[in-house]
């Protein structure tokens, strides 16, 4: 007991110097960040869950009781960047020290292999999620706490492993807390309703039905009263049972880049554990517990077919498979030295024993180096976006209105009401599957900002998908109403950013100036940008 608690303090110490000396910390947050932090900030300030302040409810912030959290730390004067930083740090380091309990307390497995786990962990993308300000490390705490509690499910009655005795009859409370815990990752997120599913498909596979009916049971009637509870009333609310990011991004069809993506970011995740779980294979009793753990696994990412690939930045929306992994390989490498023959540690000499250390030491460290640079997210520089929004929070008690593509940054900072042309955050839009000029007119928008892949230098917009009829579609409103183009920037001209001002407000002379004379730095890169719209067609930069 006193050497698990020395290892894990010095598991968090690591972590937080990783933290402090290897992660980089974006200067703001990334665009599908921010648009929940707009979220947050409107709830914060006693607005409700609306995108536009006055307007109705739109459910555009799909980790709901993420998003009531930051609001409440906001509500206490917390800034809504520093909660959610607070968030995503504290839930990392928490899910950081229950791989390490759970790994030793599930399976009794050695000392090392838990802090394996719990390292692998700890240098992994958590931190750059937090740092990018996304809530995935929140619904993965969640995610993890539900598969101890799944794993500690269907061990009751069951010696699943050489270092596992069967603990008794199923319980009521274990089942209780499991549901529990399963019903507020779908509260975090909706698809923790559909992962917390698979996990309890896992239990009633490895006990059997008989064996885990009181379990079942319970989840039933949690997720029926509590659940269809907040689900009735989530679609009063917002008048749609559905997030709205949903019916942009699913459309009730079949997504395989989204599949695929999914796919992608698993194997990559758990690719230093992949032998264990092969080995898991090797006989009936290893097998039958490798496949418990590869129900919810497969499961979740086969899930990700109803939904498009985008926004799933670094595989955020597939981490929660990394905490499953982490518990559940210990066990399938149980009675390998015995079948394999290999000496016992107690057998070793001293020459021996020090081989097979350095040699699992250069194991372990492969596996922390390959997730640390696996995971590591990309320097990012100040943003042209945040600079221009916060040039127009000058503006922000004025009732103007902006359309934009990019519906993060310029929204959150500017303060202004947005009309998000995308439909992440306009059920109208959404539905509709695209904006047309006639939603344009309703808003008669001040500014229409849009991303684009031409500029006054290159051939103009061929239409070759959705993101291409969305901008030709705002183009043409704003030069058929007279806007004037005020900057088109980018590093290059084939990637770049438009602002169209309105000619006909009091402040639209000065907003034209200012915009085109903004110093505009390109995220990705730190480079400063060509303002292509003062460039003659022909001319070089």
């Amino acid at each position: 007991m006193r050497k698990d608690v020395q290892i894990l303090i010095a598991l968090l110490l690591l972590t937080a110097l990783y933290a402090a000396a290897l992660v980089v910390w974006a200067p703001h947050p990334f665009e599908d960040a921010a648009i929940l932090m707009r979220y947050a900030q409107h709830a914060a300030d006693g607005h409700g869950i609306v995108w536009n302040i006055g307007e109705p409810p739109v459910d555009g912030a799909t980790d709901f009781l993420f998003m009531l959290l930051v609001a409440g730390l906001a509500r206490c004067g917390v800034t809504v960047e520093s909660a959610v930083r607070l968030v995503g740090i504290a839930s990392h380091f928490l899910t950081v020290a229950i791989v390490y309990i759970a790994v030793r307390r599930l399976h009794g497995a050695r000392p090392w292999m838990a802090a394996l786990s719990a390292g692998y962990l700890a240098v992994g993308p958590g931190l750059a999620y937090a740092s990018a300000y996304f809530g995935t490390p929140f619904f993965v705490l969640f995610a993890c706490l539900a598969w101890w509690l799944a794993s500690e499910q269907s061990m009751l009655g069951n010696p699943v492993s050489e270092h596992t005795l069967a603990r008794g009859k199923e319980s009521y409370g274990l089942a209780l807390l499991f549901a529990l815990c399963g019903l507020a990752m779908g509260l975090v997120r909706p698809e923790g309703v559909f992962l917390a599913a698979f996990m309890l498909a896992a239990v009633v596979f490895l006990r059997g039905v008989r064996s885990s009916w009181r379990t079942v049971a319970v989840f039933v009637v949690v997720f029926a009263v509590l659940g269809g509870a907040y689900f009735a009333w989530r679609w009063s609310y917002f008048g749609h049972p559905l997030p709205n990011p949903f019916y942009r991004k699913g459309g009730w069809q079949l997504h395989w880049d989204g599949l695929k993506s999914a796919v992608e970011g698993a194997l990559r995740f758990s690719l230093p554990f992949t032998l264990p779980f092969i080995a898991g294979f090797r006989s009936r009793r290893t097998v039958r517990q490798a496949t418990f753990a590869l129900i919810p696994v497969a499961g979740f990412v086969a899930l990700w077919v109803l939904l498009s690939s985008e926004m799933n930045y670094h595989w955020r929306f597939q981490y929660a498979i990394l905490p499953i992994v982490l518990l559940s390989w210990p066990p399938l490498t149980g009675g390998l030295a015995a079948e394999w023959h290999l000496p016992r540690w107690s057998s070793l000499n001293r020459r021996g024993r020090v081989t097979a250390a350095v040699l699992g030491g250069i194991v372990c460290l492969w596996a922390l180096v390959y997730v640390h640079r696996m995971s590591r997210l990309p320097i990012r520089f100040g943003d042209g976006n945040h600079t221009v929004a916060m040039m127009l929070r000058e503006y922000s008690g004025k009732g103007y209105t902006m359309a934009v593509t990019e519906a993060g940054l310029l929204p959150l900072y500017s303060r202004w009401n947005a009309l998000d042309a995308w439909g992440l955050n306009d059920p109208q839009i959404a539905r509709a599957g695209g904006i047309t000029a006639e939603d344009l007119d309703r808003h008669k928008p001040h500014l229409i900002i849009f991303h684009a892949y031409f500029s006054p230098l290159t051939p103009q917009l061929e239409v070759r998908n959705e993101w291409d009829a969305m901008v030709k579609t705002l183009k043409e409103y704003a030069e058929s109403k007279g806007y004037r183009l005020a900057a088109v920037f980018g590093e290059t001209p084939h990637d770049t950013h438009h602002y169209y001002v309105r000619p006909d407000f009091a402040d639209s002379g000065r907003l034209f100036e200012r915009i085109r004379d903004t110093r505009y730095i390109w995220m990705s890169t730190g480079g400063e940008c060509l303002n292509f719209a003062t460039l003659r067609r022909g001319e070089g930069p």
